[in-house]
């Protein structure tokens, strides 16, 4: 293993809970400068920071809608003036599946969740890489998908489609950036126990139904997808780069199974 290195700046979107939340703890146990960018949830953010502290590394909150090109740009211009050129960017934030058929689904519905999950991590990306580059420094971004951009569901059209295309931004950013000392890698969950599958942590039954399904007999937690990416933004993953990591304890080799 490297030895332990010096403290970097990351930014994590979706910051406030959920995976981006563990993240943002896992990096403070590194010792970095951890950006937590919250879309609503200030007290949470703050919570959240406080336990980045406590961990080991520094902090701060930033409210940031990362559909928007001018919050992203100014959430930017926050970090540099408090930090230094971000070198990791953790794409956390996201809305889940919105259940409604395409039949049935308005274009405002589509249009937040593409914007939220695809164009966002876009936007940051984009502005990331402008940094990195301009201070000739190594960068590391890891974008949260999910096992639904390969594994589609009834109801789900704007989510699949937001993380298919994630999937696709990755590998392209892999290409135009790998002889840079820069990875483009995605984290592709499962089943993790966050917010998100709020009626899985709540309804004991129901978690244990969905969780037959699992190979691994068991939802997965935010923390192990936070260890991972902590790895892929490590020196030790200098060699890996547009690559989607699937962490779901084997749930979606089950696609084909049982017709």
């Amino acid at each position: 293993m490297q030895e332990k290195q010096m403290a970097r700046t990351v930014v994590v979107t979706g910051g406030a809970s959920g995976i981006g939340a563990a993240c943002a703890k896992a990096f403070g146990e590194e010792g970095d400068n951890v950006v937590v960018c919250y879309h609503s949830d200030q007290d949470a953010a703050h919570a959240v920071c406080a336990a980045v502290e406590c961990a080991g590394g520094r902090a701060l909150a930033l409210k940031l809608d990362v559909r928007h090109e001018a919050e992203v740009e100014n959430m930017f211009d926050s970090v540099l003036r408090k930090f230094s050129v971000p070198q990791v960017l953790v794409n956390s934030a996201g809305l889940n599946m919105s259940g409604k058929k395409v039949v049935d689904m308005d274009k405002a519905t589509w249009d937040a969740l593409i914007g939220t999950d695809l164009t966002g991590a876009f936007l940051t990306c984009r502005r990331m890489l402008r940094e990195v580059e301009k201070a000739k420094l190594p960068g590391r971004i890891i974008n949260i998908s999910s096992i639904h951009a390969m594994a589609m569901r009834s109801g789900g059209a704007g989510y699949d489609s937001a993380k298919a295309g994630l999937g696709a931004l990755t590998a392209t950013l892999a290409l135009e950036t790998a002889a840079m000392d820069i990875t483009v890698n995605a984290i592709a969950p499962g089943m993790i126990l966050t917010p998100m599958n709020e009626r899985a942590m709540e309804d004991a039954i129901f978690r244990k139904k969905s969780e037959s399904h699992i190979p691994a007999r068991r939802a997965g937690k935010a923390e192990e997808v936070a260890r991972l990416a902590v790895y892929l933004a490590s020196a030790d993953a200098a060699y890996i780069t547009g690559t989607t990591i699937t962490i779901d304890g084997g749930l979606s080799l089950m696609q084909a199974l049982g017709a």
